[in-house]
């Protein structure tokens, strides 16, 4: 459930780049909607144990399912101005399930 999501993960291949300005982007909608969720980025090599959605490059997407199996994995083209991460703002403070991409 979306009410028990804690961290998000941007990850990209070296951890920084386009997943930062993505997380930047994302933390600030998550401010905006007075949203309290922990936002990082990181190597895709790498994520964090306890992330529970990881947002990755459709290049590396099975690669971070792998490295996170038991995380929310959403892969997309474009880290900047990405609008599923409106969507993402929208299932957390409805308190609905993110679902992950194939």
């Amino acid at each position: 459930p979306a009410n028990q999501v804690k961290k998000i993960v941007f990850a990209c291949e070296a951890g920084m780049g386009t997943s930062l300005l993505g997380a930047s982007q994302l933390k600030k909608k998550l401010r905006q909607a007075e949203l309290s969720v922990e936002v990082v980025n990181s190597p895709v090599h790498s994520i964090p144990q306890d992330a529970q959605v990881v947002l990755a490059h459709e290049i590396l997407a099975n690669l971070a399912r792998e490295k996170a199996p038991r995380a929310v994995v959403i892969s997309f083209e474009n880290f900047v101005g990405n609008p599923m991460y409106d969507k993402i703002v929208q299932a957390l403070g409805d308190n609905v399930d993110i679902i992950a991409s194939k």
